[in-house]
């Protein structure tokens, strides 16, 4: 019989593990600290619990922490990390992997973008994972391995959910992990150090919104409707209208931010017209927008803007009353730049 993993569980939750095998409550509040402070790597070193209970609490459980299998080092200081998972398929279990993607930063900075699915469903036209199909979410423990087990965990300043698979998606395991990373007995981190991206999925962004204070990324690429739906088809379900009609509903003048991200491709939304379009759409927002270089994939008929067009598109929006900036491209060598993430050669060889 599979142990149940410790890992993700809320402090009442690990009290009541504490409780089912006969231990006084307060043991699963010497057992978070364990999990969520000290970050060991099996219950034999959670010292102030007896032998007894140790022994007791490993005959059923496990901690759920997966070390990376691979890792991959840019030129400029990047890491992508390759973490095992594991997904239900009806009654089968399948070994699968997820890339997740280390990036340090001047003055001691340090962000790590996060995945949260198995390849993604939105299958949007310009990203590999979208290539890759859907192949199963990711457990709250699965999320919180990739920081648990990260090598360099002790230096990350910042997580985003920007990795593979659409974070609104797999909302219930995305909001547990955020809770419990912001939770006092958890990592006790800033929700302003944390941001989740969307492509906004109706309902699902309006919930993220009300039951977290983390910040906000949109998928933007594309000011006009029709244009977005073809290069993502969640457009359909969801128009960016409607999207940042939700947003006005809400307060990003104070402790959160807010976010789209704009992928410039050369030739087909780096007009003046669609800055125009961008400008009229996110009018009385308090927003910034990241523009981003376009990572080239396989059979896909898209080419990046020239230098000079993401300037001169990146003026245009300052000029116009919006905060722009270019997001500098990291680890494009070992393919984990935006866009670029897959795990599809691994899981074929699996």
């Amino acid at each position: 019989m599979d142990k149940k993993i410790l890992l993700g569980l809320t402090l009442d939750e690990l009290k009541d593990v504490a409780k089912s095998l006969g231990m006084p409550a307060f043991t699963g509040s010497q057992i978070a600290k364990w999990l969520y402070e000290r970050h060991v790597a099996s219950i034999d070193e959670m010292t102030n619990l007896s032998k007894q209970n140790r022994q007791l609490l490993s005959e059923q459980y496990d901690i759920g922490c997966m070390v990376p299998i691979d890792a991959q080092r840019s030129k400029d200081g990047t890491v992508k990390y390759l973490f095992p998972v594991r997904t239900t398929d009806g009654d089968m279990v399948r070994q699968r992997f997820v890339e997740t993607v280390y990036i340090p930063e001047e003055g001691g900075h340090a962000t790590l973008c996060v995945s949260c699915e198995v390849g993604c469903k939105m299958n949007c036209l310009f990203c590999q994972t979208g290539k890759q199909g859907f192949h199963g979410y990711l457990t709250t423990a699965d999320i919180l391995n990739q920081i648990y087990s990260l090598p360099e965990a002790g230096n990350l300043t910042n997580i985003v959910y920007m990795g593979q698979g659409e974070p609104m998606d797999n909302l219930d395991n995305v909001l547990r992990s955020t809770q419990i990373l912001t939770a006092p007995y958890g990592w006790a981190w800033s929700p302003k150090r944390i941001t989740v991206s969307s492509v906004g999925l109706k309902d699902k962004l309006k919930r993220f919104l009300e039951e977290s204070n983390c910040q906000v990324a949109i998928s933007l690429h594309s000011p006009l409707h029709e244009q977005r739906e073809q290069l993502m088809p969640a457009e359909k379900g969801m128009a960016i209208s409607e999207v940042v009609d939700l947003l006005h509903n809400y307060d990003f003048a104070h402790q959160r931010r807010l976010t789209f991200e704009y992928i410039v491709f050369g030739g087909l939304n780096d007009s003046k017209a669609h800055a125009e379009a961008i400008c009229r759409l996110l009018k009385g927002l308090d927003c910034h927008i990241n523009l981003i270089r376009f990572h080239q994939i396989p059979n896909v008929p898209l080419r990046g803007a020239t230098e000079e067009k993401m300037l001169s598109f990146r003026d245009y929006l300052t000029a116009h009353g919006l905060y722009c900036t270019i997001r500098a491209s990291r680890g494009e060598d070992i393919e984990a730049a935006c866009g670029l993430l897959s795990t599809k050669r691994f899981d074929a060889l699996r």
